[in-house]
């Protein structure tokens, strides 16, 4: 039963009040079929939306089942519009992006009703109203009264006991109003039919029932409702409504989710074009980041991919002495800032002394000595196997001042120096090509590179089934005794000039010849195009045919014994010694000399190596290398040399030679030997005009100054050079230790277990002998323990890769937040999109509205919307930047020769990620009209047009 008593409507228009209603006093009863009657504005239509919940009363009551609705909320009057009111519209209202029967089914979705029996009820709704045949057409495929049957059908298939109708047939011919109007009247036989009309007739013909308008006031009702009549109809629905509030009966009026998605898609659908114009728009903020993201993911996959290669090249590793790489990157600056003591035409004066005073605890602490000892070398061959592949003692013996080779001058028998050949140490070789080139004035600066650029001989790693995983064996064997040399060439098979120079492989003359042909001298008359091939090219026979030996320090280093008075009266004995760079010099005539079998090795070159494809740093430096075997035999023999004992028995443990300043006269001090040599100072008719000349040459290591200027060709004459034991004769404790990890990931185990050295907790490891063999012992030294100094090592691929990896991200940042410019763009763009969706369905929200639908439910039906184009616009951008990224591949692939096969790749979490944030872009930038359509008064909403 319903009932209104005192209702008023008043709207308000800028400062004016207009009272569509004044106080209507109305009842209805259960089935009846009332006609409210009476000219254009004067309150039918407002009394039919306040009946149907549609609208609120300014003032009043209206009672439904005899429950007053004063205190009724959004979601009472969203129940009450889905199951007691049935609305049919003069224009319709039908959602024309919806089938028939979905026009039909919505109601009952949003009652929450089973898939099945909706189609099922709206069916037979549409069968009741002549429309058996037409479930699946689209409103625009009917006529008029077939899309006013489908209304008809909408209202009624929810059951409602309420059918409100507005001028039903104001937009019908009239047989089609008769037929419309038939069907109203046998549906008031079942519930309660009010229509609103201006057509007398119309409602003197099918209503029983006429209630007369005017001004907002009933002026007549033809059958008014009894008091008696009232409290019958009360009592009757007093049953109900006690079911209904105590719970047995559960109304509600929800739209789902999947139902808004589902409304939401087919109206994008009926927009295709713009749809798919929208999408791609909002999907070029996603190609831009997923693009940036995708090559920033390419570029750290590729140095990924080479960690491993890396970590051949580049070992964890331990020095003696260093500089501590991670305290020079945490600071902010060794520079420190400058002052500008006052302006104007001054010099002002850089305080570099100040500076340094300054910084000097800065500048020390970036320098470090590790002291090694037996107990932490034991403790690293102690690591468990699987964390590495090779653990490397490099004793750092300096081998060129006692291995041999021979050595020709010229093969040329115009030149002076045709057939002298000797056999001399690799240092004197050097010396040799350095002291002739000084005699070139043009190139003299080009002296001190020879000795800059290359290492003669190197140690190798102890493993030759690491070696084999890197390097393919492309003659001879890897080594197997101590006397056995390994030749690495590079990925093309090379070897540099420079390092075969020193090594003897080319005599004087041809070494000159490559020299003034790489200068660009005409050498056409000089050496024919075959013959500077042939200089380019060795064999591998011719490699590994040469010979070279090593000898003890015994043999090299002559000792002497010399007296002289010391300041004292006293005449006492000094140890002095020379260096013999030439062999046959060993043997002297009258003395009796160290047995030179038992003191010297004859080496083998057992094979040659290079880097298998696809390794581009390995574990092997270029050139010529000896075994630790051969390391370990050299310590053996030379640790009780007479020159190591005079070493050690010094002040200063080394012995250094140069030229000092007695007097004003400059002598040479320490140990050095008087090299003879060719030096060539032109061409002279079909050969090359030489002479001989002689140097004195110091013995030991040139200090760092001098090595660093040499690098730069620079010159630096006679400079202080040092020996010290370690040099010359070894130490069984490394000079520095190289730990090639397994893999990346096992590079953290062997920091983790490098780091625990240094930890407060106790280690335990195996005891080894000399010769590192393993022993019954083991040791447990604690914290606490003299032994456990703290060392530090060198991890330097972490470094680079850290630095790589932060550039790139750096990078990656700033071009990420460039392109967000464009995912700003499309947001704004979506949001005046998803508006202008709003203003063309603000029709379709009225309808939803009147069906029961909620605010929250129109929100939901514009938040699918954005969802649906957010997704489409991150599934569009993941595809453009796919085929882009295939694109970007197959041309740096290309240009890289197959070294770079991939420089962007899109990964599926940032692919979903990324679809993720479009999404949630789009739903952020959809909120606000979402919000307003939810506002929207369905009143209005429907009279919209």
């Amino acid at each position: 039963m319903l009932k209104l008593k005192g209702i008023k409507k008043n709207y308000y228009v800028a400062d004016m009040t207009v009272e569509a209603l004044k106080g209507i006093d109305l009842c209805f009863r259960k089935n009846e079929f009332v006609s409210i009657l009476g000219p254009s504005g004067c309150g039918k239509t407002t009394l039919l939306n306040i009946i149907g919940g549609l609208d609120k009363y300014t003032s009043g009551d209206l009672f439904i089942n005899g429950k007053s609705t004063k205190e009724y909320g959004d979601r009472e009057w969203d129940v009450y519009r889905n199951h007691r009111i049935g609305f049919i519209f003069q224009s319709y209202n039908l959602i024309p992006h919806q089938t028939v029967l979905g026009n039909v089914e919505l109601a009952l979705t949003i009652s929450g009703i089973s898939k099945a029996e909706r189609i099922e009820r709206a069916k037979k709704a549409l069968d009741r109203v002549g429309l058996s045949n037409q479930y699946y057409k689209k409103p625009n495929q009917l006529s008029g009264g077939q899309c006013q049957r489908v209304a008809i059908a909408r209202a009624l298939v929810n059951e409602p006991e309420i059918l409100l109708a507005d001028e039903p047939t104001g937009a019908l011919d009239t047989e089609t109003s008769v037929q419309i109007m038939d069907l109203i009247k046998e549906i008031a036989n079942e519930r309660l039919v009010i229509m609103v009309t201006h057509n007398p007739e119309l409602a003197e013909k099918y209503s029983n029932r006429i209630v007369r308008f005017l001004d907002g006031l009933i002026i007549e009702d033809s059958n008014p409702f009894t008091e008696e009549e009232e409290a019958i109809e009360i009592e009757k629905s007093k049953d109900k409504s006690a079911l209904v509030d105590s719970g047995k009966v559960k109304e509600k009026a929800k739209m789902s989710m999947w139902t808004a998605f589902k409304l939401s898609l087919r109206n994008l659908l009926t927009k295709r074009a713009r749809t798919l114009l929208t999408c791609f728009a909002g999907a070029i903020g996603i190609i831009g980041v997923s693009s940036v993201l995708s090559v920033s993911t390419g570029v750290k996959d590729y140095i990924a991919s080479m960690q491993d290669d890396l970590l051949s090249g580049n070992p964890i590793t331990i020095e003696k002495t260093g500089v501590d790489m991670t305290s020079l990157m945490n600071e902010s600056s060794l520079q420190d800032k400058r002052e500008i003591l006052e302006a104007g035409d001054y010099v002002n004066v850089n305080g570099m002394i100040q500076y340094l005073i300054g910084n000097q605890d800065v500048l020390l602490n970036l320098q470090y000595n590790n002291e090694f000892n037996k107990e932490y070398v034991n403790y690293l061959k102690s690591m468990p196997d699987e964390y590495y592949q090779s653990i490397t003692l490099d004793y750092g013996i300096d081998v060129t001042k006692n291995i041999y080779t021979d050595f020709r001058v010229s093969d040329d028998p115009l030149h002076k120096g045709y057939g002298l050949n000797k056999n001399i140490s690799l240092d004197a070789i050097t010396e040799t090509y350095t002291s002739a080139i000084e005699h070139m004035d043009d190139y003299s600066k080009y002296a001190e590179m020879i000795t800059s650029l290359t290492t003669v001989m190197s140690q190798c790693i102890p493993d030759n089934d690491y070696i084999k995983s890197q390097y393919d064996i492309v003659d001879g064997e890897l080594p197997k005794n101590k006397e056995d040399v390994l030749i690495v060439l590079d990925s093309e098979n090379m070897l540099t000039d420079l390092l075969l120079v020193q090594l003897g492989y080319y005599n004087q003359d041809d070494f000159f010849k490559l020299v003034r042909k790489a200068l660009g001298e005409d050498m056409t008359n000089y050496m024919t195009d075959e013959e500077y091939v042939s200089l380019r090219k060795f064999e591998y026979s011719q490699l590994r045919e040469k010979k070279f030996t090593w000898y003890s320090n015994d043999l090299v280093y002559d000792k002497k014994i010399s007296y002289m008075p010391d300041g004292e009266g006293n005449i006492v004995p000094i140890e002095s010694f020379t260096y013999d760079y030439d062999s046959t010099k060993f043997v002297k005539e009258g003395e009796t000399e160290v047995d030179i079998e038992s003191n010297k090795l004859d080496l083998n070159i057992c094979g040659i190596v290079k880097p298998k494809e696809g390794i581009s740093y390995g574990a092997l430096r270029t050139g010529f290398l000896y075994s630790e075997a051969l390391a370990r035999y050299m310590i053996s023999i030379n640790k009780d040399s007479e020159i190591v004992k005079n070493i050690n028995d010094s002040e200063t443990k080394a012995i250094y030679s140069g030229i000092t300043n007695v007097g004003g006269t400059e002598i040479p001090i320490g140990i050095s030997y008087n090299l003879d040599y060719y030096w060539e100072f032109g061409w002279q008719g079909d050969g090359m005009e030489s002479a001989v000349a002689s140097k004195q040459i110091f013995v030991g290591k040139k200090n760092a100054i001098s090595q660093i200027m040499g690098f730069f060709g620079i010159s630096t004459g006679s400079d202080l050079v040092s020996l010290d034991a370690r040099s010359v004769a070894g130490d069984y404790l490394p000079s520095s230790i190289a730990i090639y990890p397994n893999d990346f990931e096992n590079k953290d185990l062997v920091t983790d277990y490098l780091d625990k050295w240094n930890s407060m907790e106790d280690v335990t490891f195996y005891d080894f002998d000399e010769n590192f063999t393993p022993t019954d012992k083991t040791i447990t030294l604690a914290a606490t323990n003299e032994a456990r100094r703290e060392i530090k090592y060198i991890d330097s691929v972490e470094l680079i890769i850290n630095m790589i990896n932060t550039m790139i991200n750096i990078i990656t940042y700033a071009l990420v937040a460039f392109t967000c410019l464009s995912l700003v763009v499309s947001c704004v763009m979506i949001a005046i999109i998803t508006y202008v969706s709003v203003m063309e369905r603000i029709k379709e929200i009225g309808v939803i509205r009147s069906l029961g639908g909620r605010k929250k439910d129109v929100s939901h039906l514009f938040n699918a919307e954005t969802f649906i184009i957010g997704l489409s616009s991150g599934i569009i951008g993941i595809g453009v930047t796919g085929i882009l990224s295939i694109i970007a591949n197959v041309i740096v692939n290309a240009l890289s020769d197959g070294a770079v096969p991939v420089i962007a790749h899109l990964t599926v979490p940032t692919a979903i990620i990324m679809v993720l944030i479009s999404i949630l872009l789009t739903c952020i930038s959809g909120l606000v009209p979402a919000r307003s359509a939810a506002k929207k008064d369905p009143v209005v909403a429907l009279r919209t047009e």
